[in-house]
């Protein structure tokens, strides 16, 4: 039953009619997904499109199906020696074998979803990081390196013992099915770990009970690694309270059984996962995956409005970055079911918003997570008011804070309505001192010992709507003076040839960093950064804010799910700022690269030519604050 979710009012109203506490919530998600199933077994639950073109071959799971393969898959884990408390990784694209894994290795352990668009070096130190004992992985498959790149991994990561491979090739039909054995490319294995195919493996096992007893008490069911734009993955657990809470959202305030919502976005992320999945799952709604890569895939783009006719979707999900493709492309199909999207991940722009309602006749619904609190915080409310540019209301049982504290969490002050502060959060899904696995990561994380401390700078005005104005991290620092960042990105993104921008503190011999931007233009758009840079400055408050330089780059540096990748953009302007300063003094010497080291941030490698004067390279670049070494 979807509840009124319009204000404030109607949140407060929610939470008055009985504590979290006391709602008739599953213990784990395996036994939502029970109940799901009894209640909707014959409908449909997930479907899986390998192509995007329109009619293209999908295989679909009901609620009957879908449950049958996640008891398969959790015997499975269990049968291959996986304990209590123990981790399954999956190092996939998204088809309906992710959804299966997830929920699977949930109920048998605890799941850990891996990115497989990242090196192997860095999937390797995952699976150390949380110990991983089963890799489900792809397939060697043309025009894939996943299982390459895992292959490569598991020589670094000797804790896990089994991998599970998932063909693709059942997807295919016709020459295609006929040509890939014929063409898959070689993987050579230096790994002691055994390798098994993952559906002759799951036929072994029934379908109709667990083999063994689910886990008592709250137990975690998962981590989830974090980069965000801070570069260097942390891992965050979540425990089955939490993802029952973010589905229990979903299920209550947003989707029915009878919607169908359209997910491109990847199943190793928390919005897919559960704001997204265990949504569905709670309303036993239909989710449909177009493509492994999702957004990413061959034409999805071309033939996104006509899969939302195929389908006949009610809800799409998306990100700023998809929706700045989308609106370069005509709607060409017969989109009427579509009630409205769901966009997270990065600031929406308000120009795009607007675009986007002009062409579609649908409004975006933005909203806000954090891995760390098992995802959901906030949304601008489907049926309510919705500001743009805002992250809407706290959801029930999620309260928010905008403080300011020291360094150790201790609070200093409440900020009031509108005043800038950190956001601190506190609902189901925050598990205070725990929130990563590396303990001493969670030191400093709370204010007051419980309140999740994001990281995030924000204010909540008098309506109760939440707006995030940067990242506390992400603050230029010139010469004592704090600028946020988030100023400069608005007023570069209020130039109508300004798709995304981002700005960051580029060193600086005196002031230690000045502030500069780089900017993603809309397709077809022309303008000069000079015409950008005195665009900013008439709309800039704070002269010490206004950006030293402007540069335009084809595409600006972005995670997988669209937030603008800072750290790269750190690293271009290390090396022009390290480069320019180089050449000026007359030295032969320039960066080689910038390098991010645990302990010491990013840090420059210089490279020199013969005969340099060593005394000037050390006093020249011994006048900035960044890192560097010699190589």
């Amino acid at each position: 039953m979807t509840r009124q979710f319009a204000n404030a009012a109607d949140r407060d109203a929610i939470e008055a009619e009985q504590p979290w506490e006391a709602r008739d919530v599953p213990a784990t998600v395996y036994d939502q997904l029970t109940r799901t199933a009894r209640a909707h077994g014959t409908r449909k639950a997930i479907s899986f499109q390998m192509f995007s073109e329109d009619g293209a071959k999908a295989e679909t799971l009901t609620w009957n199906e879908f449950h049958a393969q996640v008891t398969r898959a959790a015997n499975l884990f269990r049968s291959l020696g996986v304990k209590e408390g123990e981790t399954i990784a999956y190092i996939l694209p998204t088809v309906n074998e992710t959804a299966v894994t997830l929920l699977g290795a949930m109920t048998a352990g605890i799941v850990n979803p891996i990115n497989p668009l990242l090196e192997a070096e860095k999937i390797a130190g995952i699976l150390r990081e949380t110990n991983a004992k089963i890799v489900v992985t792809l397939r060697a498959f043309p025009k894939s390196d996943v299982a390459q790149k895992v292959a490569e991994a598991l020589r670094h990561a000797p804790n896990v013992k089994t991998v599970l491979e998932v063909d693709l090739l059942h997807y295919l039909s016709g020459v295609k099915k006929l040509i890939v054995p014929l063409v898959r490319p070689k993987n050579p294995v230096h790994h002691n770990a055994r390798v098994l195919s993952f559906y002759r493996e799951m036929q072994k096992q029934p379908a109709d009970r667990l083999t063994f007893p689910q886990a008592t008490g709250d137990a975690v069911c998962a981590y989830f690694h974090t980069g965000g734009t801070t570069g260097l993955p942390k891992v965050a657990q979540h425990r089955h309270s939490g993802v029952i809470y973010n589905g229990w959202l979903g299920a209550s305030l947003l989707m029915s059984e009878e919607d169908v919502v359209l997910c491109p976005l990847p199943l190793f992320h928390v919005f897919a996962a559960y704001p997204i999945l265990m949504s569905v799952v709670t309303a036993g709604a239909h989710m449909v995956m177009p493509t492994p890569a999702g957004y990413r895939g061959d034409g999805v783009f071309d033939n996104f409005w006509k899969l939302v006719e195929r389908w006949q979707v009610t809800f799409i999900i998306t990100v700023p970055t998809a929706l700045s493709a989308l609106m370069q492309r005509p709607v060409n199909a017969n989109i009427s079911t579509l009630k409205s999207g769901f966009s997270g991940s990065a600031p929406l722009p308000i120009e795009l918003y607007r675009r986007f309602e002009e062409a579609t006749g649908v409004a975006i619904v933005e909203g806000y997570g954090l891995t760390e609190a098992t995802c959901l915080v906030s949304c601008n409310p489907v049926d309510g008011q919705k500001k743009v540019g805002s992250v809407g209301i706290p959801f029930p049982y999620t309260n928010c804070r905008i403080l300011h504290h020291g360094a150790d969490g201790t609070v200093s002050k409440e900020c009031a309505t509108d005043e800038v502060g950190e956001i601190c959060i506190s609902n189901p899904g925050v598990i205070p001192g725990s929130t990563y696995t590396e303990t001493a990561k969670n030191n400093g994380l709370y204010a007051d010992g419980k309140w999740l401390r994001t990281g995030d700078l924000g204010r909540i005005d008098a309506d109760g709507y939440l707006w995030i104005t940067g990242r506390a991290k992400d603050l230029i620092i010139r010469g004592g003076h704090n600028i946020d960042p988030a100023m400069i990105e608005e007023a570069l993104l209020s130039h109508p040839a300004v798709g995304f921008a981002g700005a960051i503190g580029q060193p600086d011999a005196k002031a230690g960093e000045l502030p500069c931007a780089y900017v993603e233009l809309v397709a077809g758009k022309t303008v000069t950064p000079r015409e950008l840079a005195e665009h900013a400055a008439n709309r800039i408050p704070e002269r010490a804010a206004v950006p030293k330089h402007v540069e335009i780059l084809a595409e600006l540096p972005k995670t997988a799910v669209g937030k603008v990748f800072k750290p790269d953009l750190r690293r271009m302007a290390i090396t022009r700022v390290f480069d320019e300063t180089l050449a000026e003094a007359k030295l032969d010497a320039s960066v080689a690269e910038v390098i991010e080291d645990k302990k010491r941030g990013l840090v420059a490698k210089i490279r020199t030519g013969e005969g340099v004067d060593q005394a000037k390279l050390t006093e020249v670049l011994g006048e900035f604050a960044v890192q560097w070494d010699k190589i």
